[in-house]
């Protein structure tokens, strides 16, 4: 069957094609009516159309709406006719997209198919991609299970192969930081052999293990002579331990835990070898620094250095084997002894240095110095060990010997001690040298300190107990000088107290304060005693007041507060100068005082009538006659009898108060009296005496 080309077949259908074969019978006038109509809902759209604009202009025009329903239907079937022209006008346009249509069509098959190709290709390639996906994942499965085995194989192999430069280091090598490098590996792999149980099954083990184990023991000799080697150089003379300890023991320190670890025998005897060295060479130190420091030993006091012994008792024959007195210290006052304290921490003496300069020192001096040398010494000591051996216990092995030396002089030294006030230093400095070591944070020495302590109070007590029964049973007939100026034994007792005072400030020792109280008890009595031997009362009392006086003026010249034996002493010190005052008047003005004091002081009229003038004139003349030489004469005895001229001052200052006191009530009393108006020219006035008492305190 032929194709008729689409440009022909419209050519046919336009010549045969007649527009009013269609359209010709149509009657556009012609009314249509049907009786079958309904208007139901005809009022609905009507209500609907009301608001349409088009249908509003119709009906406001007048035009009937079937001529109008007419009118626009013929319109639109011309404009139907008109768009059939317009198609039948582009009809070879629409052949010719029709044709570009069909070639398209072709197009796009011949595409359809090329693509369906690669589609079967692409599943193809995909389906090698996952083959070959599987076959990657499986080989890198595979290497990293072969490198795992590697990674251990190669661990194992590195563990516990020995290299022949490790075996020529171990056997042949200097012990140097390459060889603490080496042994390090070698304590690996001894560990690796004995701790893996995989490694002991293996045949491997067998081959290395002999080999493992000469090199153990090997380095084991090899570091047990080289060890012991550096603890006998500790034992040349003048070496200086700390600085081989620190810059060679302690950079080899790693053959010790070598040793710890595989090798406990020959740890234990490179232990015990140090031990012993240290022991020996520490102890001979200090028992050569103890022997250097004696040299330097000066003798403070002995059994007889006591607060209550006579003087002469203490002469040449008790003087042997002491220093001169000018050249030793005090025994009972503190003075300068009282530094050591602020040079606690100052480096030891160096004994040769101080024996050139022929320079002695009390024991204190010394004590505080070896003191020092021995916590200095077991500081480092103590670090060392416990870095070197990772042991604390091994210090106190090591001490056992030193501290025996120590102990041992300490003790000779403290049985033949009678210094109290040294004592006490050494407490204090006990005292010090404890928070030291706590400050360092070292407790090694703890134990020692404390014994050192607890043995240096009762040593205290035990002296100064000596001190206190030397006061209460002095012989007071040896000890009673006839001359009211302060005693010996009263500037011993003040200097001594005040030291202890001045000791105990910062420490507060209760039990301290209470035998200065036992002994403050003692010179008190001893006080009163001696005052008694005096015949004259008067002079008992001015023997009390010079060493009250004195007491007191130590007290404070020490710097201290004095405690309340410094407040005891003012008081009865304050009641001693009232009963001084009141027998120095006596002396003078006793008729004057004896009257003053049978007279009341409020006395009145009623009773005045008692004293006459008879009773007073001889009182008035006598004191008119002769009151400043009264007042000179005790303004003499003040100055001769009181050391002190400030306390003078103050007592004579008071004598004149008071004899002012006594005379105005004289001068009151001759006022009341009738007729005493008479008198009045014999009456001193206020004035003139007050001129008096103004000028002996001016010149006193």
């Amino acid at each position: 069957m032929a194709v008729v080309p689409a440009a022909e077949t419209l050519d046919g259908l336009k010549d045969r094609f007649d527009l009013g074969v269609f359209v010709g019978d149509l009657a556009l006038d012609e009314e249509v009516t049907s009786d079958d109509e309904s208007l139901e809902g005809l009022q609905q759209e009507l209500d609907n159309c009301k608001n349409d604009q088009e249908v509003a202009n119709i009906l406001a025009s007048g035009i009937k709406l079937r001529e109008y329903t007419k009118g626009v239907e013929n319109n639109i079937r011309q404009i139907e006719l008109d768009s059939i022209q317009d198609y039948i006008k582009e009809s070879e346009n629409l052949v010719s997209l029709h044709d570009q249509i069909c070639d398209c069509d072709n197009i796009l098959l011949q595409m359809e198919t090329v693509l369906t190709g690669f589609q079967t290709e692409i599943g193809s390639i995909s389906s090698e991609i996952k083959v070959l996906q599987e076959k990657s994942m499986d080989m890198g499965l595979k290497l990293k299970n072969r490198k795992a085995a590697e990674s251990k194989l190669s661990k194992f192999v590195e563990d516990i192969i020995v290299p022949p430069r490790m075996i020529d280091i171990i056997v042949d090598g200097e012990v140097n930081d390459e060889y603490m490098k080496t042994l390090e590996t070698l304590s690996k792999k001894i560990k690796f052999i004995d701790a893996d149980p995989m490694v002991k099954s293996s045949k491997a083990l067998k081959d290395v293990q002999p080999e493992v184990e000469r090199l153990r023991q090997k380095a084991v000799s090899k570091i047990f002579e080289f060890v012991i080697q550096k603890f006998y150089a500790l034992r040349k003379p003048k070496t200086n331990i700390q600085i081989l300890q620190q810059s060679v023991l302690l950079k080899y320190k790693y053959t010790i835990n070598f040793l710890k670890e595989h090798a406990k025998e020959i740890y234990a005897e490179v232990r015990t070898a140090y031990i012993d060295t240290m022991n020996k060479v520490l102890s001979a130190h200090f028992r050569a620094y103890i022997q250097a420091l004696e040299k330097l030993q000066m003798d403070i006091a002995t059994s007889t250095d006591l607060l209550g012994v006579e003087t002469r008792s203490t002469g040449f024959i008790f003087s042997i084997g002491k220093e001169p007195l000018k050249t030793r210290p005090s025994v009972f006052a503190l003075g300068e002894r009282i530094n050591i304290l602020k040079e606690i921490d100052q480096p030891a003496l160096i004994p040769h240095i101080a024996e050139a300069k022929s320079q002695k020192y009390s024991y204190e001096v010394l004590f505080r110095s070896l003191q020092k040398l021995l916590i200095d010494t077991a500081t480092s000591e103590y670090l060392f060990t416990d870095d070197f051996f990772g042991e604390e216990s091994i210090f106190h092995d090591i001490f056992a010997g030193p501290i025996q030396v120590v102990d041992e002089h300490f003790n000779t030294v403290l049985l033949n001690c009678y210094d109290a006030i040294g004592i006490m230093l050494m407490i204090r400095i006990i005292h010090q040298h404890q928070l030291i070591m706590f400050k360092r944070r070292i407790p090694c020495l703890d134990s020692y300190l404390d014994k050192v302590n607890m043995s240096l109070w009762p040593r205290f007590k035990m002296v100064f107990d000596l001190h206190l029964n030397s006061l209460r049973n002095s012989n007071i007939k040896t000890l009673w000088e006839d001359d009211v100026h302060p005693h010996y034994v009263t500037r011993r007792y003040a200097e001594f107290t005040a030291s202890l005072v001045h000791l105990n400030v910062e420490h507060g020792d209760g039990q301290l304060d209470l035998n200065l109280e036992r002994l403050r008890m003692a010179i008190e009595d001893l006080l009163v005693k001696l005052a008694k031997m005096f015949s004259k009362p008067k002079l008992q009392t001015v023997f009390l007041i010079n060493n009250y006086d004195l007491t007191i003026s130590i007290l404070k010249e020490a710097g201290t507060e004095g405690g309340k034996a410094q407040q005891h002493f003012e008081e009865v010190l304050k009641s001693n100068i009232a009963i001084y005052v009141e027998e120095l008047l006596l002396e003078q003005f006793s008729s004057l005082i004896r009257f003053v004091k049978s007279r009341p002081a409020d006395e009145t009229a009623a009773n005045s009538e008692k004293a006459s003038i008879a009773e007073v004139e001889p009182l008035v003349k006598d004191f008119a006659s002769r009151y400043k030489a009264a007042i000179e004469l005790m303004h003499y005895d003040v100055i001769t009898s009181f050391s002190n001229f400030l306390c003078g001052m103050e007592i004579l200052r008071a004598t004149l108060a008071q004899l002012l006191l006594y005379y105005t009530r004289l001068s009151e009393c001759v006022k009341r009296i009738n007729g005493g108006s008479a008198l009045n020219k014999d009456l001193v006035s206020i004035s003139s005496i007050l001129f008096e008492i103004k000028k002996y305190s001016r010149t006193f």
